[in-house]
């Protein structure tokens, strides 16, 4: 039986899925990145190959997230795409009708417009924690929560309070004071939860129209606080689809298919790369005033790959790489 790879490493969590012919999942994986996407990718892998059935063939890779590029040279993808766009072909896969995607992560959230099936807008924020995922994760932390327990509790709240959710830093100030005050905790878990989504639809929605169906995904979803806290703020129903936390990996995978319809075959190294070494290391090419940082990703000491470069003279493979121009040295 044939299957289809989809990896998406973000900053926070590393998913991965594996699809069959017929777009069904088979397997899901959800990791905590640790600071180490390689070595997670390695371990994702293994975990994947001693639950599967040796006669399944992984004929086509896709990867996603702010880490693809990486995780596309050590697993050999055959599609590399942004996070926009595999979400955008996993939602509208699932639920072709749909016209917005609220998309929560741990250290960045996006909106993104369809229209007909058809991306038409899109934003992110990656500046501010106070729109992320990693905010409620900090202060359930603080408040000695599990992360687990944090929707269950806010949804028991029966008189949210007002949580500057502006800044990570006020709102975090701004809790501590109702917490001085004798608020409950969740009173205090909802407010956290309705400041969120304030700072997101001023923010990352700014600007935006956002019609239904609107569907809402990321690991952040699995919080059913915040899908009311956003059913309250715009007055419409939250679709949650069935592997919300998975999603962009569903559409990397998605992708590998497609694009494997006019491929010869895959490009995937194997599962046996989880027991290889692999060191990725920057350097600082001076071959213009861009002074691009440039990855060199290795392989058993081996250059396997470049990118980071603006104009695409790094951008290439091993084979490649004898000819190619030179670092600048330090």
């Amino acid at each position: 039986m044939r299957a289809f790879l989809g990896i998406d490493v973000g900053s926070v969590t590393t998913k991965m899925v594996l699809m069959d012919d017929k777009q069904n999942l088979l397997d899901s994986l959800y990791l905590r990145t640790q600071g180490q996407p390689t070595a997670i990718v390695q371990k994702g892998l293994k975990m994947l190959q001693e639950r599967l059935d040796p006669a399944l063939q992984i004929a086509g890779v896709g990867t996603t997230g702010s880490g693809r590029l990486l995780a596309g040279a050590v697993c050999g993808a055959d599609v590399v795409k942004n996070e926009i766009t595999a979400h955008a072909v996993a939602a509208s896969t699932l639920i072709p009708e749909v016209k917005t995607i609220l998309e929560i992560g741990g250290q960045d959230s996006k909106i993104i417009i369809l229209r007909q099936g058809i991306v038409t807008d899109f934003a992110m924020n990656t500046v501010c924690a106070a729109g992320t995922g990693s905010f409620l994760d900090h202060q359930a932390a603080r408040l000695n929560l599990p992360i687990e327990a944090f929707g269950p509790t806010a949804l028991q709240a029966k008189n949210p309070v007002r949580i500057a959710g502006r800044c990570a830093v006020f709102a975090e100030s701004d809790l501590i004071h109702k917490q001085q005050i004798g608020c409950s905790l969740p009173d205090l878990l909802s407010g956290l939860c309705e400041a969120l989504v304030r700072n997101y639809l001023n923010n990352v929605g700014k600007g935006k129209e956002i019609l239904p169906p609107v569907v809402f995904q990321g690991g952040v979803a699995a919080n059913q606080a915040m899908r009311r806290a956003f059913e309250k703020a715009l007055q419409l129903e939250i679709i949650i689809p069935p592997h919300y936390e998975v999603m962009g990996a569903i559409g990397a995978g998605l992708m590998a298919q497609e694009e494997m319809q006019t491929a010869s075959a895959s490009k995937f190294r194997g599962f046996d790369i989880a027991e290889q070494t692999f060191t990725s290391s920057t350097r600082e090419c001076n071959g213009c005033p861009n002074l691009c940082e440039v990855v060199t990703l290795k392989l058993n000491n081996q250059v396997l790959a470049h990118w980071g470069d603006r104009c695409g003279k790094w951008q290439t493979t091993v084979k490649q790489v004898e000819s190619g121009p030179k670092l600048a040295a330090g």
